[in-house]
């Protein structure tokens, strides 16, 4: 008698742990969905501030250039003209 009480719960758990596990995956596949648009809507906006950046870093290649031709004027013409 008391075999069969054992085996019942037993058996029960296995179905309840059984339930909590299909519970917990379909739960993940759901956080995971909700991760894979978050991580595009990431890369998009990385890829805009990329972009900015690109931009300025090219501003500031120019004012390095402009201020670097400066200077070899003014020390071209402090040579020419004393």
């Amino acid at each position: 008698m008391e075999d069969e009480w054992t085996d019942k719960r037993m058996d029960d758990f296995a179905d309840r742990v059984g339930r909590f596990e299909g519970d917990v995956k379909e739960r993940f596949d759901k956080v995971d969905q909700r991760f894979d648009r978050f991580e595009g809507d990431v890369t998009e906006n990385f890829a805009r501030v990329d972009a900015r950046f690109d931009k300025l870093e090219g501003k500031v290649d120019s004012t390095n250039r402009t201020i670097w031709a400066g200077i070899f004027v003014a020390v071209v013409v402090k040579f020419l003209f004393g």
